[in-house]
């Protein structure tokens, strides 16, 4: 003879309770798309720039190593990035009205590395990051070009 053994009911849970629980279905997070069509671009270049010119700019993936506000500017960060070489290379860049310095450290991003030094606030920058510019209701958008993590520093574009 078989003995059938009791089980014990949670004292929490009033009847049907537990079941109902379980059969909700865990929320999902849905990314939204941006919508553009408040979007203005800007129109292309019709000048012409010919094959030889154009190669010419060394266009790299950098790992962004540190990045800090410019004292006495409100527009500039100053990135410390590895482009590769064995010296870390400075670029500053008008985007703070875009971006916190700390939300861009660890990043990679594309520079074009092969400008002459410009002085900016008393700071050589030996280069500029990319990015792309558009209007959206009167007001400038601004995204830098940030690319997988796991391209390495110095990666060559083409």
């Amino acid at each position: 003879m078989v003995e059938k053994v009791p089980t014990m009911k949670s004292l929490d849970t009033k009847k049907g309770e537990a079941k109902a629980e379980k059969a909700v279905a865990p929320e999902v997070k849905t990314e939204e798309k941006p919508d553009f069509s408040n979007v203005k671009i800007e129109p292309l270049f019709e000048e012409v720039v010919d094959f030889d010119t154009f190669s010419k700019s060394d266009f790299r993936a950098v790992k962004i190593e540190a990045c800090e506000a410019v004292p006495k500017s409100k527009k500039l960060l100053k990135f410390t990035l590895n482009d590769g070489t064995d010296r870390k290379r400075t670029i500053l860049s008008g985007i703070h009205e875009y971006y916190e310095p700390e939300e861009l450290v660890g990043k990679t991003a594309i520079a074009i590395v092969n400008l002459p030094p410009r002085k900016m606030m008393g700071v050589d920058s030996e280069g500029m990051l990319i990015s792309a510019v558009h209007e959206e209701e009167g007001r400038e958008g601004l995204n830098l070009l940030m690319v997988d993590d796991r391209i390495p520093a110095g990666a060559k574009l083409y």
